[in-house]
């Protein structure tokens, strides 16, 4: 079986909704609020940096509606790409998904989960080394990170029912959990005191040094506001996973564009009432300074006592493993779709008895568990925090393409605000794209390296395939 045909529609709109909210949620949000509070000093720009994240995450997910309506089938963002532009953008993308973004994120929750577990089970902990090679050490964390990546691989090649089931399920207990969070903040541990000092810092932008927020010079608070948004777009990431899986979703062309704006709004709506909540409960000082940027368990201490590391372990818990198996389920129909258009392994491009592309996960899988080993998977993922906002652009741009190139075919949803708010999102994130490359050039030289890579792999791949139908 070899066609979107042989896929199983079996995905309806929660399904579809809680796999954008349970791929965006993993750990972030109980961390990086710390280091945007270290570069822009004040509450007022913590919450606008996490309002701003969530605006254009917003704009993306509701233009991006336009482009699934079109290309109803798996491969979701490759195939946009491929379709509006040409083969190589798809593949430069895809190559680069596999590489680095989806298999490094899946790597780097599955570790989270592993560390937050240690806080249960300290056996478990990166501490503890159970293999010493010399060039390389082996912790406990990095093998139970391998094993949750290999157990939900395995569920997943049942069916997509069994995935699906999964990712409600532990989605739905992570908004449940993170709402009780918020709103247990407020109740037992909000301070009228704490938040009169925080919210008396206003917007002014500066860098914190002790309680003392020392302002920016010139151009350089532009720096410091895109270095902050890479915490909080990664954050806010994988949004686009349920367009991979477009050829097992009931009624595609209204159910992905509503999913994707559905989920990007309850993630958004928790992501600024936890950081609200963090202002009201915790000083800045504090928030800047958590133990390891840990501001969540900071904060489920101060609400719960002494139990409130064991509470936040089993909240990150649930949260990373339902993160982790909504991207391990969706990336695989990216290779999927390439391999049936000679861009991947041919094999790839089976389905199973099962209807899943079950070569695929665990391909995806074993490539996972090597960076699993590594230890360089976030290291990666910072190298293309950069790529991916130049791939998310370059598909709105395709959205304008499509309609003057193609405007024939059939648009059963149009992007909301064209073109105003798709062209402010390719301003805003372009804007962002320039600080990060002027502010940060060594993660975005580098993460445009691992892109490139890809155009040779590219030509040896098309010339391969072009000698294979001579013969």
């Amino acid at each position: 079986m070899t066609g979107d045909a042989s896929f199983k529609q079996s995905l309806g709109l929660l399904d579809a909704t809680m796999i954008v909210v349970g791929s965006m949620i993993g750990s972030g949000i109980f961390i990086v609020s710390a280091d945007i509070t270290r570069n822009v000093g004040s509450a007022g720009w913590l919450i606008l940096i996490w309002a701003l994240t969530g605006l254009l995450t917003l704009i993306a997910a509701l233009s991006y509606g336009e482009l699934s309506g079109m290309f109803p089938k798996a491969g979701g963002q490759y195939v946009y790409l491929k379709e509006a532009f040409n083969p190589l953008v798809g593949f430069l993308f895809g190559w680069a998904f596999f590489a680095v973004i989806q298999a490094g994120s899946i790597a780097a929750v599955a570790v989270a989960f592993a560390k937050f577990t240690a806080f249960i089970f300290p056996s478990l902990g990166e501490q503890h080394i159970l293999i010493d090679l010399g060039f390389i050490r082996i912790s406990a964390a990095q093998i139970l990170a391998i094993l949750l990546i290999v157990g939900l691989t395995k569920i997943n090649t049942l069916g997509v029912k069994e995935g699906k089931l999964i990712q409600t399920v532990f989605t739905l207990a992570k908004i449940i959990a993170l709402a009780g969070l918020v709103i247990f903040g407020f109740l037992l541990a909000a301070s009228k005191g704490i938040a009169h000092v925080n919210w008396s810092t206003g917007f002014v932008l500066g860098h914190r040094e002790g309680d003392n927020i020392v302002p920016y010079v010139g151009l350089a608070g532009l720096g410091a506001i895109a270095a902050s948004m890479v915490g909080s777009l990664f954050s806010s990431d994988s949004w686009n996973n349920v367009t991979f899986i477009a050829g097992e979703i009931k009624r595609p062309q209204r159910n992905i564009g509503l999913s994707l704006f559905l989920g990007t709004l309850i993630v958004t709506a928790i992501y600024v009432s936890t950081n609200l909540m963090y202002v009201n409960v915790l000083s800045l000082h504090d928030i800047a300074n958590a133990e390891n940027d840990r501001v969540g368990v900071t904060a489920s201490l101060r609400i719960f006592g002494a139990s409130g590391t064991i509470v936040m372990a089993i909240l990150l818990m649930v949260s990373t493993f339902g993160c982790d198996n909504g991207l391990i389920l969706s990336g695989a129909r990216v290779y999927y779709t390439m391999a049936l258009d000679g861009l991947f392994f041919k094999k790839i491009g089976t389905l199973n008895r099962n209807a899943v592309p079950s070569r695929a996960l665990w391909t995806q899988c074993a490539w996972a568990s090597v960076l699993c080993l590594s230890g360089q998977y976030n290291e990666l993922l910072a190298y293309v925090i950069f790529v991916v906002l130049i791939f998310y652009i370059l598909t709105i741009l395709g959205i304008f393409r499509l309609r003057r190139t193609r405007p024939d075919l059939p648009r059963p949803y149009k992007a909301f605000g064209y073109p105003v708010l798709p062209g402010l999102y390719i301003l805003l994130a372009g804007s962002l794209c320039i600080l990060q490359l002027i502010y940060t050039p060594r993660f975005t030289v580098r993460g445009l390296a691992i892109v490139l890579l890809g155009i040779p792999i590219y030509y040896v791949i098309t010339k391969k395939n072009k000698g294979t139908e001579l013969a």
